[in-house]
Parts: C-alpha cells; structure tokens; sequence
C-alpha cells in the first residue's frame, strides 16, 4: 500500500530543526489556551451539569501546569528531540482520557481536548500518525469503559479511605455503549479527516521544496548537461524509475537527441547522451494532444491517462505513438511530459517502470507543473550559454578582423616583394629565384590557409534570401585567391529553405572547396545548384585527382568504408539529405547532396 501514495512517506519534505521547535512553540502555546478555555467554560456555567466531581478540577489544574511546564522547556531547550515529542504526545493522549473519566455530562468542552491531539500529530507528522492517535484514543475510552464497568469506583473509594481522602462520589461516569460507540466513530473519522488535509498540505510543501531545490541547481556554469543532470537524476530518484530520458530536438534541426540516466545501486547514475536512430524520431516526439501520459502494458494492450496542457482529462485520443515507442524502447509502465522549453527546442521527459508512484492522474499533474517551473530555468541556462558563444562568435570576428587588417596585409605585402624580387634575380641567380618561387608559394599557401580560418571563424547568417548570392560570393573569391577556375551555376533564381539549411549549405560549399584546394590539384570547379525530381540538389564538380576509389558511393557506403569527407558527411546528415560521391581517380571527383522536398520548410 506505502508505494502506491507518493504523499504519505517517499515525498515528505522533512523540517529543519527550527521549523520543528516553532511548531512545538506553537503547539504548547495552543494547549495553555486551550486549558484556559476550558477551565473558563466549566467556571461560567456550573448548573448545566457539565461535571459533577472536583477530581475534574484538579485534573485541569495539573493539565494546565503540565501545558505551562511543556511551553517553559521549549523556550529555554536549544532543540526539540524527537523523544521529548513524543513524550509530550503520549500525556496529550492521555490526559483526555483521564479528564473524561469525571465529565458526566454527555456534551461539554472535553471533546477539544481529543481534537488538539489529532490536530497536533496531524501538524507535526501526517496522515497515518493521525489515525494512530485517533486510534489509541479509543483504544483507552475503552479501556476506560471496561474499568468502570467492572468496578473501578468502589476500588477507588476504598483506597481513598484507607488514605483519608475525600470520596469520589459519583464522579465516574460509566459510559453508554451507543454513546461509546459513536464517539469511537466520530475520533476515528477525525481523524482520518485532520490527517488527510495535513498530508495534502505536506505534500503542497514537499512539491514546492522538491522544485525549488531543483531551480536552485540550475546554474550556467554547470553548463546544459550538468543541469540536465540534476533533474533528471531527481525525478529518477522521486519515483524510483528504471530510467528516465530526455528528447529534444531543435526547431531547425531534423536531429533527435537523447539524454539519459539510469538507476544505479548508489543512485542515479551519470547522464549519457545519445542520438535517435535515423526513421526513429517520431517514436519520441510523437505529434498528440496528450501533455501529459501514464501508459500501463496489459494484457488487451496499454492502459492510459492522458491529459492536455490544461490538465484536463483526455479521451478518445489515438495512443497508436505508444506502439512506436515500444519498438525502440522496452518498458511495462511509462509517464511521460512535455517539458517547457522556450520556442527554439521540442522536449519530452520519459520515466520508464516507476516503482513509486501514486494516482496517475495526480501524478500527471505535478509533473506538469515540474515542467512548467523547471523548463524556463533550463531554457535561462541555454540562452546563457548561446550568449556566451554569440560573445565568444563576435570576439572571434575581431580577431579575423585584426588578423585580416593585420597579418594577413603583412604577408600579402611580403609574398609581392618577393615577387618584385625573382623577377629582378631571375637571369642573374637561378638559384635564388627558384628558392624566392618556394617561399613565395609558401606564403601564398599560408595566406589562403589565414583567410580559411578566418572564414570558419566567422559566425555568419545566411538565409534563403541571401543563399544564392553568399555561394556565388565564395565561388568568386575561391577563384581570385587560388587561380582555378570556378564557376558558380543556379538554376534556381529563389531558393525556399530553412536557415538552418541555408546556414549548412553554404558551410559544405566552403568545405567542399577548401578539400578542393588542398587536395584535387584541380584547374576546374563547377557548383551548381538545381532542382532535380523534387529534390532540391548542390553539385561540386573538378577535374583533379580524385578520392582513393574509383566508382560511385552512397552516403550508407562511404559511412561504412569511411571514406570521403567526414566533415559534409556530418552536415549532410544534420540536413537528413543524401550524399553522393563519384570518383575517378586522376581525372576528378563529383560531390552530390540532395535534400528532400520534406525538409524545405520544415520549421521554416
């Protein structure tokens, strides 16, 4: 029954020891009053037959120095043990049913005294501590009732005489058994009724310390994975799950990426990242109105509980993406929720076979809110670190900047002396001009080599408007700076893509050139840019050496043999397009990627 009621002991936030000493403060000064109350309720009416014996009014009087005695430890004690409370506790239970004894009427203040006991467990612990006070308060009333029944006021007389002290009279009341029995029912519904309302106020404040804990450890310089950590690792701890993993794309990439941590024997273990196997992104970031999800595996299939971003319960809704989602990953029970991140990122948590958990549908519900907290402080952590790079991005074109107004115009000055210098020196000194030709190559080498870095350094934006023209500009340029001649050729006179598409694009335009440079011995380029059977298609063509191999790859071949450019291997892959290489070797090569119509305008 304990881990079907994540309220009752796994989700208990625990008090600080000052807490814990102003709930007792709080609690004695309540029973002084409450002594006080009493005593003034029996004194200004006297005639109504409330009590019939001056045992009662010396039961209060102790009662009352016992409260006072209670309040003065408590101010003067550093700390509160959990002994002493419970000490206190055990007398707060029995002093009732003590006082009870000589109240003969069948109504009177006496019945407070057994709610301030209830109402004391229920505000120093909760739910079950309640019920057992509740329950050994009817346990003595009891007690207490058979005792009278079988004779404890004429034992008590008899001992009073023996001691020469006034009789009890007719002060005991014997109990009517109805009366016994629904004043049984009525404690014991109390409380369950006190203890209830103390467990759902307790787990309010464990769900708040819980996230707040949370929020505090979200710190930038823990980075993305770090933070990632620490709530993953917590909700893995709350529930008990198996696992938990996280899903996120971002909003102009066709990438999914997994973050996940496991239960260890010591706790959660480290998080992992990991990418979604290619055709299996959808299994995670499924398209439902479902927020929130609780899936059970039975025997008919799934048992379900689904709700929107409102909480509100959902029915009739398709759940066929939990098939998907059972064909990557192996689970008996899953909760899944949508993690609040911004505009930029799509995120879902997953806990899979959680061993603690309570109502599902409550459970949804403070996930939700989990999320709804916890997603901003994440999304503030991400805009920070893509601060710190945009920082870094703009230190980065000072630099080229300077190395370009600096460096660069030195070296340029110094390859045209020498330049000036072998012609001069080329009849007089073959030698000479053949060692000015050498460093002269060299410096032009180092130069080129300069601006390329100069180039990736940069951090440039380009979109679907400016494509055409920024690949034409780097075609040019290539031309200029090395001498092979390249041609740029669009049969496309607008482009519709993403400018993350754009971005990549054009960054596989400059590899493919610099490859080109370095590697081909080329006298020819050609890119060109067209449409070919819905694809849109970029073409780099030359006639230099080749690659290593004669024929024509695809991009599941040369991943597999490894061979080609690993770098617009990477990039083709994060467009999700195909890539494409022919080589003959001595007489050229030719690079194709194709990007489906599909991923034109997605996240457009």
């Amino acid at each position: 029954m304990i881990p079907r009621y994540r309220d009752l002991w796994r989700f208990r936030a625990p008090l600080s020891a000052g807490e814990i000493r102003r709930t007792e403060r709080w609690l004695a000064s309540a029973r002084v009053a409450l002594t006080i109350v009493a005593v003034l309720t029996l004194w200004m009416e006297p005639v109504r037959g409330f009590v019939y014996s001056r045992w009662l009014y010396w039961l209060l009087t102790v009662y009352f120095v016992h409260a006072v005695v209670v309040m003065l430890l408590l101010r003067f004690r550093p700390q509160s043990t959990q002994a002493f409370r419970l000490v206190v506790h055990s007398a707060d239970i029995v002093w009732p049913v003590l006082i009870s004894m000589f109240a003969t009427a069948q109504r009177g203040p006496f019945f407070l005294f057994f709610v301030f006991v209830m109402a004391a467990a229920a505000y120093r612990w909760g739910l079950w501590e309640t019920v057992g006070t509740a329950g050994t308060a009817v346990a003595l009333l009891w007690a207490e009732a058979f005792a009278v029944r079988a004779g404890l006021e004429p034992a008590a007389d008899q001992w009073l005489r023996v001691m020469h002290l006034p009789r009890l009279g007719v002060s005991v009341r014997e109990l009517d058994p109805q009366q016994l029995f629904m004043s049984s029912v009525y404690l014991i519904v109390l409380g369950f009724l006190l203890g209830y309302m103390s467990e759902n106020q307790k787990k309010v404040r464990a769900e708040r310390a819980v996230i707040t804990r949370v929020l505090s450890s979200t710190r930038v310089e823990a980075g993305l994975t770090g933070t990632m950590q620490q709530i993953l690792g917590e909700v893995t701890s709350i529930y008990g799950a198996c696992r938990v993993l996280s899903a996120s794309q971002e909003a102009n990439s066709y990438r999914v990426f997994l973050a996940e941590v496991r239960r260890g024997a010591e706790g959660a273990e480290a998080l992992r990242w990991r990418e979604a196997l290619p055709g299996s992104e959808k299994a995670y970031l499924f398209d439902s109105p479902a927020d929130a999800i609780y899936a059970s595996r039975s025997a008919k299939g799934f048992h379900t509980v689904l709700l929107d971003r409102d909480g509100a319960r959902l029915r009739d809704v398709s759940t066929g993406f939990l098939d998907a989602l059972a064909r990557v990953e192996k689970f008996d029970a899953m909760v899944s929720v949508a993690l609040v991140f911004g505009t930029e990122w799509s995120v879902r948590v997953f806990l899979f076979d959680p061993e603690m958990m309570g109502e599902p549908e409550e459970e949804l519900r403070f996930l939700q809110e989990f999320a709804q907290q916890v997603g901003p402080a994440i999304y503030n952590v991400y805009l920070m670190r893509r601060l710190r790079e945009r920082a870094g991005a703009l230190e980065r074109g000072r630099f080229a900047r300077e190395l370009h107004d600096g460096a660069i115009q030195s070296l340029i000055a110094v390859e045209m002396q020498l330049d000036v210098l072998r012609r001069q020196s080329g009849t007089q000194a073959p030698v000479v001009n053949a060692e000015l030709g050498r460093i002269q190559k060299l410096l032009r080498e180092e130069v080129l080599k300069l601006r390329e870095l100069m180039q990736a350094m940069k951090s440039f934006e380009v979109n679907a408007d400016r494509l055409l023209g920024f690949i034409s500009d780097t075609v040019e340029r290539f031309r200029r700076e090395t001498g092979i001649a390249a041609e740029f050729v669009s049969e496309l006179e607008r482009v519709d893509l993403a400018q993350k598409v754009c971005r990549e694009l054009a960054r596989i335009v400059q590899e493919s050139l610099v490859n080109v440079r370095k590697h081909s011995g080329a006298h020819h380029v050609l890119v060109r840019l067209a449409q070919r059977a819905g694809n849109l298609q970029l073409t780099v063509e030359d006639d230099g050496n080749g690659f290593s191999f004669s024929g024509k790859l695809s991009d599941a071949e040369l991943e597999t043999t490894g061979k080609g450019p690993v770098v617009i291997r990477e990039r083709v892959r994060l467009l999700a397009g195909e890539l494409t290489i022919e080589s003959t070797p001595g007489h050229g090569a030719r690079l194709e990627v194709r990007i489906p119509p599909a991923r034109k305008t997605d996240h457009g």
